[in-house]
This record gives C-alpha cells, structure tokens and sequence, in this order.
C-alpha cells in the first residue's frame, strides 16, 4: 500500500504548480543563469581568426573535440570565452574524491561534515584555475600552431589564458548560484543545456539531408534512429531507477505497542558510478586520434612515427572494431574502479556496527563488509555492460548508417539523468508546498492550534 506522501505526490498537479511562488522563482532564476550561459559561449576569444577556425573544426571532426564540444554547447568550437566549460571543475571534482579516498588527511577532513566540506570545496576551486591555465595554455598553443590567430605570439597565449579562466571562474560560480537559489544541480544542468543547444541543428541537418536524399540517410533512417532513441531513453530511465535494496535490522526497543525492531533499507544503484566511465573512457581513447589529427598534415608515412600515426588514425575511427572493443572495455573497467571509490564496503559495515544495526543472517564486521561487496560486485557487472550497450549502440549506428553527426550515448545518459533529477526536485519543491497547505488549513502555527 503507498504511503500517504506517495498518494499526496501522485495527486500534484498544475494548479499546486501556479501556487508555489518560492518554486517558481527559482526556476525562473535557474533559466535565467542558462541563457546567460548560453550568451556566454558566444564571445570569442580575442586574436581568432573566425575563417580559419571553421576549417579547423571541419578538418578535426571525429576527434576528442567533438566530445567535448558537445559538452560545452558549441563554446570549443566557435573558441569563446567558455570553450573549455565546466570540464576543469567536473575533472579537479573527480580528482578530490579520487583523493579523499586515497589520503587519510583528506579522509579525515570529509568527516568533519559541512566545515570539512566547505575546505574540499575550497580545494576543488583552487584545482579548477590550475587545470584551466594548463588547459587554457595548450588550447592557446595549438590554435596558434593551426593558424587561426590573427597575430600569434605571448601576448595572445597570456590574454586567451586570462580569458579562459575568467570564463570558466564566471561560469563556475554560476552553476554554484543554480544549485543553491535554482532548481537542481547547477554544473549538471549547464553540461545538459550545452547538449540540448545542439540539438535543433541536429535535427534540422538531419531532416535536410533525408529530404535531398544525400548520403545513406533516407526517411527509413530517420525512423529507425526515433525508435533507437527513445528505446535508450526508456531503458536508461528504468536502470538509473533500478537498485538492490538491502534490509537492515536494528535492534529492538520499547514503544507504546511493545518491543518492536526498527527495519530499513540501503539501496545500492545498479548504475553506481554514473556517467563517469564513458567520459573516462572516450576522453583517454579519442586523445591519441585528436594528436594524431593535428599532426596529419605533416605525417609522412616513411618514418616509424608517421607509420604509427597513420596506423591510429586507420584503425581508431569511429565504428571500427578496435575503437568499439577498447571503448568497451575501458567503459566496464571505470565502472568497477569508480565504484569502488564511490562506495567503501568497509566504512558502510563499520558505521553500521557503531548505530548497532546489521543484515538479518549476516554477522556484523568483517561478514558483512563481505556480503556488501559480493552485492556491490554482481550488480557493478550488470550496470557495467547496461552502461557499455547504451554507449556502444549510437557508435554502431552512426558507423553503420553513416549518420552525418556526432550521436553519443554519453550525452543522451547525461540529458535523461539530469532531467529525471530536476523533475524529483521539483515535486519535492511542490509536495512541501502542498504539505504547508494542510498546516494551513488546520490552523496550525508555531505548533499551537487555534
């Protein structure tokens, strides 16, 4: 039977939506910041020549520029402001956790709760500006090295590197500002909008390229990647939402109706380490073919180095076999690795122990540090190859039906995550306000009854 806040949530409708002014604030704020965002990606950096940058982006398609321009709603590609996104923070976020798990210093810090938050925050900031200066140099250097800067030289490494990280500071903060006056979180939903953004000219390109006839893309095509993609949008909604839940028993104590156990549940997710696999796995196999295509023009295929470029830029293209077994593989490795950085067997069965609370039949320490990582194995392996089909699927398509843009199941994983997330707050924002309707109506103020 569903509780009375599950009836309540399934009852909310557009008229309780109307009423919750605090709500609809912040998603008008949280619209706001992404057009700001969006206005943003197109400032360019100074000193780019525009012509010499679209040739540069025709010359490099298929690299690891298109995955991260994809990320950035086109900012990498027209050289913004913004052209590195919220990448640098996403990156320094990761190497934090990373770390808190291999530092005891870090580790003790994470436990002093929000002021222990509060210094890993700091942290995280400080490697964002290291890793966009580092960033900011090398994109600097190889727009130089293409010939798209108008005059090249220190001054214009020193000013798009100020630029760059003005830009990324700037648009750190303002998914800070969405996460705390919006709605959702608000790194999440940059990434997300930045891939939206692209969306209606994927389409349009697409349509247009269906009705000319060009290409292998007919009306059938069409059809079949409508169908694809909303079959991976209802397989990823029902394995972001699918867990193993474990019953956890704690021990008896006295109420009005006698002695009674309290029971509760540890879901643990069967997709535990999110999205991070496929953007471990993509970032490290694109890079050699990204080098290796800056590099093209210069390749002679009478040295050993040129005969190993040309050898990757053959054998790692999209769809091919060796570029679809390593992005496989290395999606289902990230997936153990992260998950066993994310979730620690050994601490979940040692705080279970200190609060007294244990898994019916399993002996609490060591048995049941065992039993949670027997669990966590099993449904690692199913989340793991979940992650490798819906990943490897668009790659099999784009290759097979020569589809003329880039399809990444990566960001079709990010869109559904991100959009289920912010629909949860937003009912919680509207069951909270129709729960301060009920205490309304029974006069209920400061726990007196009138």
């Amino acid at each position: 039977m569903a509780s009375a806040a599950d009836q309540m949530a399934s009852s909310i409708s557009l008229s309780k939506f109307a009423q919750a002014t605090d709500l609809k604030k912040r998603l008008w704020f949280t619209i706001g910041a992404l057009i700001v965002f969006r206005l943003l990606s197109y400032v360019p950096l100074p000193g780019i020549d525009p012509t010499a940058l679209t040739a540069l982006a025709q010359r490099t398609s298929g690299g690891v520029l298109d995955f991260f321009n994809a990320f950035s709603g086109g900012s990498l590609k027209r050289a913004s402001l913004i052209a590195l996104g919220v990448t640098p923070y996403i990156t320094a976020s990761i190497v934090v956790q990373l770390a808190t798990s291999l530092s005891p210093t870090l580790a003790a810090i994470k436990k002093e709760g929000e002021s222990g938050r509060k210094r890993l925050n700091q942290y995280t900031r400080y490697g964002t500006v290291a890793l966009t200066v580092i960033q900011g140099y090398f994109l600097s250097l190889g727009f130089e090295s293409q010939g798209v800067v108008v005059e090249p030289g220190p001054l214009f490494i020193i000013g798009s590197v100020i630029s760059l990280v003005g830009g990324t500071m700037f648009l750190m903060w303002i998914g800070e500002q969405i996460t705390s006056r919006g709605i959702g979180n608000g790194m999440s939903l940059i990434i997300m909008a930045g891939i939206v953004a692209n969306l209606p000219t994927t389409l349009y390109n697409l349509a247009q390229t269906a009705r000319t006839g060009g290409g292998s893309v007919t009306g059938f095509t069409v059809v079949l990647i409508a169908v694809a993609v909303a079959g991976l949008i209802l397989f990823i909604c029902f394995m972001e939402r699918a867990q193993r839940r474990i019953l956890i028993q704690y021990p008896k104590r006295q109420t009005q109706r006698g002695m009674q156990a309290d029971r509760s549940h540890l879901p643990l997710k069967i997709n535990t380490a999110g999205v991070i696999p496929p953007i471990f796995a993509s970032s490290l196999l694109l890079m050699p073919l990204t080098i290796t295509q800056f590099a093209g023009k210069n390749v002679s295929g009478d040295s050993y180095w040129g005969s190993a470029i040309i050898w990757l830029n053959q054998y790692l293209q999209h769809g091919s076999i060796a570029y679809m077994t390593l992005y496989g593989a290395g999606i289902i490795f990230f997936s153990f690795f992260y998950t066993a950085v994310v979730f620690n067997p050994e601490e979940t069965a040692d705080n279970l122990k200190r609060y007294g609370g244990f898994i019916p039949g399993i002996r609490p320490g060591k048995n049941t540090e065992n039993y949670f990582d027997y669990v966590l194995t099993r449904i690692t392996v199913i989340g793991a190859g979940y992650l490798a089909i819906i990943c490897l699927l668009p790659e099999y398509l784009v290759s097979a039906l020569s589809i003329p843009f880039y399809l990444g199941g990566t960001s079709l994983l990010i869109v559904v995550n991100v959009t289920m997330d912010t629909v949860t707050q937003i009912q919680s924002h509207l069951l909270a306000h129709q729960y301060g309707d009920l205490i309304k109506k029974a006069k209920l103020k400061g726990g007196r009854l009138r």
